[in-house]
Parts: structure tokens; C-alpha cells; sequence
């Protein structure tokens, strides 16, 4: 990323206290010169050091006590290898800094091949008991090599199935929340819908504060009652999380009777920037995809070549990223098919550019404009667009 974290963290906390109010820091705090940090086993994490400008944040030198129990790598990316303790180091130009990393035990949950979430919900709520009901995936016949094993998810949170992990050989453990129609029985083809989080849903921000502090998830559900629901919480907003949606929007489409003509797509601030990294890597998975209040990091060819429509909505003074580089991301692409020669109304059906300026935020909860998640899920004309390809 080309900026900084410190900036990044106080826009997104801002955003998450009008949509749930909630702590970006749990399980983290400052001690003196020293951060204590917590992580289950198998789990990681990025560290980081806000003082560190971003030009300069590859210059820092990191080191583990005991690789045995945590590893770092170059960039300060940590990873839980057993439980016990021990003392990551950074160090740039003399300064130094000390994260005490402590790695707690990790859930005792039983492993199921090409099995997805869904078992054991929470008790007294039916619709999460449906949904579990109904996630054993259609296809079961899958070639051994194609076969993942997933960790079912034993709580649940607005009929949402809650910490599912599919374990990726390529990609690692990828932890998401899932919404499965207590219809579902693999008889028909359903849709599939993946919602990509921002900053505050990422996993180690806690368990589902992806679906706690975003309502797409639940907004969809009124446009098509026949379609599955997707929620990752990924790590970050960079490539590794770009593979893990394709890999766990594969998944689903592999395992479960899914109309892959009715395979949606959105991503909300860092979450954006993950969906613009997907839709540079595999943008044919998908029918149409929604950017929300982000910017675009990935490549544009492969969107224009596979004629994906997106949208773009962003408010005018976006106190984070600004309208600029969707702007720029609307006419790239536009730019790219006038080139292949698409006349002005086809790129209209491939493309939308919706800058909202300070009215349509006027007198609702939302008192800034980065914080336009919570109107733009439950904007019809926007979500409409979306599902309506």
C-alpha cells in the first residue's frame, strides 16, 4: 500500500463507529514501548508502525524471539506456529520497536472434506439451524485433488453461519461467514453472492465483524431469496486476499449447484481494493461487481476483455480516498472499450459512475462521506443494479 497506516486506521475507525461502533484495536494495546498482541494458532497478522512512512517501511528490519513459536517476515507479517509467547523487534535507523506476541490455542473443531460451514448453530435460532440444515455441497464427487477441507463454523449471527475456515493448499486457511437459504437442497441452481470487507471487518479485528459492522449481506438477501451468500474476512487488502475470495468464490461454485451466470461481487472500502485485485485476476467469475468507496489497484485488461460491468459509487468529498481515483478507474476502462470499438450505450451497460455529492448524505446517520457503506447497501438503485445482471 502507498500510504499510511496511521491515516488508513483513523478514516476507518471513523467509518466503523457510525456503522457499529465498535473497537479497531481488540486484543491490541500499548504498553510503554511495547504493543501486546494476541493470535490463535495457525492464524497471522501484519504489524505495524504507524511512525514509519510508507516509502520507508520496507527498510524495517523485523525479528522473532522464537521462530519456533512465531515467525515474522520481511514486511512484518506475522505467523502463530504454537502457543506460547514470545517478542517480535523491529528496528529502522535506531529507532526501535517491540510487539510482545502471545499465541492462544486454537478452537478443537472437527475437520470435514469438501464439507462447507454450517454445523452446529447457535441454540434458540432456527434460521441459522436451517441454514445448517441445507450446506451439505451438491457436488461430492469432486476429484480427490479438487477436494479442500473445510472447518465448519459452530456459532451463528443473523442466520449467518460464523468462523467457517477452508483450507486452501494454495492459499491457506480462509476464513469466512456464510448465508445458505433454508431452500437451499441442491436441486436448483442458486445464485452466489461474496461481499469483500474494509478495513474494520478483516479477521483479526474479531469473528464476523465483517457481517457486524456491514449490512450488504443482509440487504441482498431481499432481491433474491435463492442465493447464497458469501462474507470472507481476509487479512489485508493485497494480493494474497485477492487470491483467497477467487479461491473461496471457486470453492462454492466447485461444491455447491450454483448458476455461474448469477455470481455477484462487491467490495467496500479496503475491500474494494481487494475486488479491483480479483477483478484484474479473474473478472469471467463474475456477473456484475460493485466498488464501493475505495479506489482501484488492479489490472483493467482483464475486466475489459471479459466485459464485466461495475459500478462505481463513492461521495464526492470521500474523506479517505477522495472521487479521483474512481474517476480514473470509470475512464480507463471506458478508454478501453471505446478502443475495442463499443459504441457509447453498450460501455453504459458495462459501466456506471455514481458520485455522490453532500445531499444525498444530508440528514441521514451517515456524517461523512467515507461512511457511505451504510446508505449505498441500502440503496436500491445501486444494489438493484448489481443484482439485476
Amino acid at each position: 500500500m502507498k500510504r499510511q497506516w496511521i491515516t488508513r486506521i483513523c478514516f476507518l475507525v471513523l467509518a466503523a463507529g457510525v456503522i457499529a461502533g465498535v473497537s479497531v484495536f481488540a486484543g491490541e494495546h500499548k504498553v510503554g514501548a511495547v504493543t501486546k498482541v494476541s493470535i490463535k494458532q495457525g492464524g497471522t497478522k501484519m504489524l505495524r508502525w504507524s511512525k514509519i512512512s510508507p516509502k520507508n517501511r520496507k527498510k524495517i528490519k523485523w525479528k522473532s524471539s522464537s521462530t519456533r513459536i512465531v515467525s515474522v517476515s520481511t514486511h512484518g507479517k506475522i505467523q502463530a506456529k504454537r502457543t506460547g509467547k514470545a517478542v517480535i523487534t523491529a528496528k529502522y535507523q535506531g529507532s526501535t520497536q517491540k510487539y510482545q506476541v502471545t499465541v492462544l490455542a486454537k478452537s478443537k473443531r472437527s475437520k470435514a472434506t469438501a464439507r462447507p460451514a454450517g454445523k452446529s448453530p447457535e441454540p434458540g435460532n432456527e434460521a441459522a439451524e436451517q441454514n445448517a440444515a441445507s450446506s451439505k455441497p451438491e457436488n461430492t464427487t469432486a476429484p480427490e485433488k479438487d477436494r479442500e477441507t473445510v472447518t465448519a463454523g459452530t456459532t451463528s449471527y443473523r442466520g449467518f453461519v460464523t468462523d467457517n475456515t477452508l483450507h486452501s493448499e494454495k492459499n491457506g486457511n480462509i476464513h469466512y461467514n456464510v448465508y445458505i437459504p433454508a431452500s437451499y437442497d441442491g436441486t436448483k441452481e442458486y445464485a452466489l453472492y461474496v461481499t469483500l470487507p474494509g478495513y474494520q471487518g478483516l479477521y483479526f479485528q474479531g469473528v464476523a465483524e465483517n457481517i457486524k459492522t456491514e449490512d450488504f449481506g443482509f440487504e441482498a438477501q431481499q432481491y433474491n431469496q435463492n442465493m447464497i451468500i458469501v462474507a470472507p474476512q481476509l487479512n489485508d487488502w493485497g494480493q494474497t486476499s485477492a487470491d483467497q475470495a477467487i479461491d473461496l468464490t471457486e470453492y462454492f461454485l466447485r461444491h455447491y449447484k450454483i448458476d455461474p451466470s448469477k455470481v455477484y461481487i462487491n467490495g467496500y472500502s479496503g475491500g474494494g481494493e481487494t475486488l479491483s485485485l480479483v477483478l484484474g485476476k479473474r473478472p469471467e467469475l463474475f456477473a456484475a461487481a460493485l466498488m464501493c468507496s475505495s479506489q482501484w489497484d488492479g489490472a483493467y485488461e482483464p475486466v475489459v476483455r471479459a466485459k464485466t460491468p461495475v459500478y462505481f459509487v463513492i461521495g464526492e468529498s470521500d474523506e479517505y480516498y477522495g472521487s479521483a481515483p474512481f474517476k480514473k478507474a470509470y475512464q480507463t476502462l471506458y478508454d478501453l472499450y471505446q478502443k475495442q470499438g463499443l459504441s457509447r450505450n453498450e460501455i453504459d451497460k458495462l459501466l456506471v459512475l455514481d458520485v455522490k455529492g453532500k445531499d444525498y448524505f444530508a440528514g441521514t446517520k451517515v456524517t461523512y462521506q467515507h461512511g457511505g457503506g451504510y446508505l449505498f447497501c441500502r440503496d436500491k438503485q445501486i444494489m438493484g443494479w448489481l443484482f439485476h445482471h
